[in-house]
């Protein structure tokens, strides 16, 4: 596609991603290829007639004229139609990446311990550098920012059943407290209350849509302490059930949809939906927890503990 080297054979790969259902509209796959959408690499391939190369809709190259452009489902069917694949986006790897990132976020949900970047990128096959923007881009995290919130949820997961901090801290596998009370300083109340049940708290609740299916968000003045999709107030309850439930206000509303609105997850199609619905629970903790941090450096308040 007007690129000014040579380009190389296909190069094998095993499996491809899904192509789409329903036929790539072209109006909507040309304004993905104009401004080189990463959203859409691989829903689709860029043909290009002149140069019988294909490319991801990202491809950095100069456009080709619109009249020698076509799109198809994927590099197979390119490659039947007589294309080769661009050496410059490498098409091809969208299937390569798309399988690493699947591979790491369950490393990363399975790990018992810190992972570190470089035995995360080494166990997908990548440069620890490369994999991490590789990650960020695909998932909207950074892959230290998953691993916090997974570990956040196992602290909470241990909470729910010791019922006691001193023992949720080491069932969660803590070697120190200060890790444990960072990791569940989003909980919106002290980790003794939550504990308990959420005894004393007042906790605002409402149902949200969102992208990936309704989403059930509760929170406390001091912010965020349960989201969860396909939930109602009735499980709520059963988590914290010594707490005082109440349906959000207006005001309330507005701010839970307003971490749901701050939550920058490109949702991949790539991605199986249970992990982009995890992607998506994780971005909006992050938002909440980011506007917590703001809140007690405005007021000097220390972290949730205790």
């Amino acid at each position: 596609m007007a690129h000014g080297v040579d380009h190389a054979d296909p190069v094998a790969i095993s499996g491809t991603i899904p192509a789409p259902s329903a036929p790539i509209a072209a109006d909507v796959a040309w304004a993905a290829f104009v401004r080189r959408d990463r959203a859409y690499d691989g829903r689709f391939v860029v043909t290009v007639s002149s140069t019988r190369i294909y490319c991801r809709p990202s491809c950095a190259a100069r456009r080709p004229r619109r009249e020698h452009v076509g799109f198809l489902p994927d590099g197979a069917a390119a490659r039947a139609a007589g294309y080769r694949a661009c050496r410059r986006c490498l098409p091809d790897d969208v299937t390569r990446d798309a399988t690493a990132v699947r591979r790491a976020l369950t490393l990363l949900d399975d790990a018992e311990r810190p992972l570190s970047l470089a035995d995360l990128a080494a166990s997908v096959g990548y440069a620890p550098h490369h994999f991490q923007r590789l990650f960020t881009r695909a998932t909207g995290l950074s892959p230290a920012a998953y691993a916090r919130d997974r570990r956040a949820a196992r602290a909470v997961a241990a909470l729910r059943a010791e019922r006691n901090v001193t023992a949720a801290i080491y069932a969660a596998g803590y070697a120190a407290p200060s890790r444990f009370y960072a990791d569940t300083a989003a909980l919106g109340m002290a980790p003794t209350a939550w504990a308990s049940g959420g005894a004393g708290e007042r906790v605002a609740w409402c149902v949200l849509p969102s992208p990936l299916g309704a989403l059930l968000v509760a929170h406390t003045g001091r912010g965020l302490c349960h989201v969860a999709f396909d939930e109602g107030v009735e499980a709520l309850a059963a988590l914290l059930p010594a707490a005082t439930l109440v349906e959000a206000d207006p005001g309330e509303q507005a701010r839970a949809l307003h971490w749901l609105e701050t939550a920058a997850v490109p949702l991949d199609a790539a991605l199986p939906e249970t992990q982009r619905r995890a992607l998506f629970l994780a971005a909006v903790r992050a938002a909440a927890r980011e506007e917590g941090q703001t809140y007690r450096v405005l007021l000097r308040l220390p972290e949730t503990g205790g």
